[in-house]
């Protein structure tokens, strides 16, 4: 039955990221979530607890699963400019196979109420850290020269904007497109 459950909330994510991304967060009622899951309203709350814990939920959860990974690959014994192209691929990879989430996440976060919304965006800012932490590597190997913090930020968001444009079926895959972010980002931030 937990199974079971856990299949349907999944369905239910699903379901809502891709109505929020479609339509925003405002902009998309529970009853249109309940229909399109195919299940009541009252259903769909038992599931659900509100629709603000559903909205965290889609936010949240793809960002945790990023985080993980991409604290996996700042903990292998590889140099920074390595580390930073697996990240890029990672984030690349990350937007492109769960575009609704994180289109929703870019563009509706802030209709989080609090605490809520503090949660969320601690996983962001962690995100981040695991990027400045690769730099940081890079600076103190001599292969990166000192950088403004405001850097980082820059390079999420060269990638975190492809929420806009980016197409499970373009011309190029994530990890070309990361590729050619990387080949540009490295060579603005090599020491030599």
């Amino acid at each position: 039955m937990a199974v079971r459950r856990r299949n349907q909330k999944v369905r239910i994510r699903r379901a809502a990221a891709r109505l929020f991304a479609k339509k925003g967060y405002a902009g998309t009622g529970v009853e249109e979530i309940s229909r399109a899951v195919g299940i009541g309203r009252g259903a769909l709350y038992h599931h659900i607890g509100s629709k603000d814990r559903l909205l965290f939920e889609i936010v949240t959860l793809p960002a945790l699963e990023a985080l993980e990974e991409a604290e996996r690959i700042v903990a292998e014994p590889i140099g920074a400019e390595e580390k930073l192209r697996r990240l890029s691929r990672l984030t690349m990879r990350t937007i492109a196979a769960q575009l609704p989430e994180w289109t929703v996440f870019f563009r509706d976060i802030g209709a989080l109420r609090q605490p809520l919304r503090r949660e969320a965006l601690a996983a962001r800012d962690a995100f981040e850290q695991v990027w400045a932490g690769a730099i940081a590597q890079g600076v103190a190997e001599g292969t990166f020269r000192e950088l403004d913090p405001i850097v980082v930020k820059g390079m999420l968001g060269m990638h975190n904007y492809a929420h806009v444009w980016i197409r499970l079926r373009g011309r190029l895959t994530p990890e070309q497109i990361a590729d050619e972010f990387c080949e540009v980002l490295l060579s603005g931030i090599r020491a030599t």
